[in-house]
């Protein structure tokens, strides 16, 4: 009986080892396998593609850039591509409704991953949620779109040029803006060459000392004009620099803000012949009169136009007013010739 009880011990103590080497092996497995934790440290999520670019089971979940879980499995859902992806629970918090999936890469050699943007400002996705998909700022995806783009547009441009549509293409299609082109090179180049031998003021400026020394006289004389003027001297300088006569203009311009106020209100004068209906009748029908009694002057009518437009009439007035004065002349000279009075009694 003892011996058969040792046998029984040995026997169990081979079996309580080997599991032990099982659940070893198998949680040895398992942490080597990049599952990164157990099933309960994890949960799931899906998001959906409508390219997939050879993601496989497996590849690894990234979020803002840290490896946090793998892609569990990969199905069509329409014609669109659904992605189910296991992560730690400790993301949670980070992945939230204003997160999104996009498709990266590990390497160079274009092996598929899936990154996830961190944002801890939005709602926290629960387990078998969608996270909405987009391409990620930086990504080989936008990277390769954004060629993509670039190298369309690179070939409507090139066949806009082609077909002779725009400046670029006219300079390439029309020979009569080559021409143009040709000539205002050409015009250019006689420019610098006159320029170059001294002919004109800039050839002249560019050879003759005299006149550059006198340009640079003009440009210290204007630059001491301006050094007066910020020092305060001169009408200009106290304009910009003496705060009294700025009161004054702001003084003045006050004064003329409310005299403009004034007018407009209908105060005084000018405002009443602006307000006023009655008033600019008034002054209306008094020029109506004026150019009626100039008209008339213009036209002889009455004393006034016979004087202005009759000779004879002005002739014999002026006549009159000749002999009126050589008779004020003569009284003057001998009143007792026109003054002799005589009395005579019957």
């Amino acid at each position: 009986m003892p011996r058969t009880r040792s046998l029984a011990w040995s026997e169990l103590k081979i079996g309580l080892l080997t599991i032990f080497a099982i659940v070893m092996a198998t949680l040895l497995i398992f942490l080597l396998s990049g599952e990164g934790g157990f099933f309960w440290q994890r949960y799931s999520l899906k998001t959906v593609f409508p390219n997939i670019a050879g993601l496989k089971p497996g590849a690894p979940v990234r979020v803002a850039g840290v490896e946090v879980g793998s892609v569990s499995e990969v199905h069509f859902v329409g014609d669109r591509v659904e992605v189910v992806v296991e992560i730690d629970r400790d993301m949670q918090p980070r992945v939230t409704s204003t997160s999104a999936a996009s498709l990266g890469s590990i390497s160079l050699l274009g092996e598929a991953a899936v990154d996830i943007t961190a944002s801890s400002q939005g709602t926290p996705i629960p387990e078998w949620g969608y996270i909405p998909s987009g391409a990620a700022a930086g990504s080989l995806t936008e990277v390769t779109a954004q060629a993509a783009e670039g190298i369309e547009e690179l070939t409507v441009l090139l066949q806009d040029v082609r077909s002779g549509r725009g400046t670029v293409g006219r300079l390439f299609t029309d020979e009569a803006l080559y021409s143009e082109m040709n000539a205002l090179v050409a015009a250019a180049e006689k420019v610098v060459r006159s320029v170059n031998e001294g002919r004109g003021t800039l050839g002249r400026l560019a050879h003759n000392p005299t006149a550059a020394q006198a340009l640079e006289a003009s440009l210290q004389n204007f630059e001491a004009m301006t050094a007066r003027i910020r020092a305060g001297e001169g009408s200009l300088g106290k304009l910009l620099t003496d705060d009294v006569l700025a009161k004054t203009l702001a003084s003045t311009t006050t004064n003329l803000d409310s005299i403009t106020g004034r007018i407009s209100r209908g105060d005084g004068t000018a405002g009443k012949l602006i307000t006023e209906r009655e008033l600019y009748d008034r002054l209306n029908s008094m020029s109506e009169r004026l150019d009626k009694v100039m008209t008339g002057l213009q036209q002889g009518e009455g004393t006034a136009g016979q004087l202005l437009r009759d000779r004879q009439l002005y002739e014999n007035m002026n006549g009159a007013v000749a002999e009126l004065r050589q008779l004020v002349r003569d009284i003057r000279a001998n009143p007792r010739k026109f003054l002799n009075v005589r009395v005579s009694l019957f």
